[in-house]
């Protein structure tokens, strides 16, 4: 998985949590206590089976030209977006899907590897999920 600005920090119980990543398109007043995400438990997160599947479709509608990237700009950085925006270039065949593999490596994380046909090409679209603000937001997209 390619390197995400969260990191994961101890508290006194000994348990891992999250410490949400910032989106580095925002300046740094972005990190002020007042309007810096806040993450959120597992139980309070929407199930992340079915909540990536559609996240997963809607990115493979924007490469197809069906949708507009503005529809994962609510739930993704600027920098996913961004990369959406310039896969959606490059990519000329249609997309399916094969399979989703989901690891959640602490609570209020998931990463995704999804493995797609892409013409006659399989390819891998590797994903990083965060739990903040009571919502998963995809810091991390990359399609080897």
């Amino acid at each position: 998985m390619a390197s995400s600005a969260s990191n994961s920090v101890k508290n006194d119980s000994g348990k891992l949590y999250l410490v949400p990543s910032l989106d580095k398109d925002f300046g740094p007043e972005w990190s002020h206590p007042k309007f810096s995400a806040l993450p959120t438990p597992l139980s309070q997160l929407p199930n992340i089976s079915t909540w990536s599947r559609s996240f997963i479709v809607t990115v493979i509608e924007i490469w197809a030209g069906k949708r507009s990237v503005i529809q994962i700009s609510g739930n993704s950085h600027r920098l996913v977006s961004r990369r959406v925006n310039y896969y959606a270039n490059k990519i000329q065949e249609s997309c399916k899907i094969r399979k989703i593999y989901i690891s959640q490596p602490i609570e209020g994380v998931s990463e995704i590897t999804v493995t797609l046909h892409i013409g006659d090409r399989v390819r891998s679209l590797i994903l990083r999920f965060e739990g903040v603000d009571k919502r998963w937001i995809c810091t991390e997209l990359q399609l080897i």
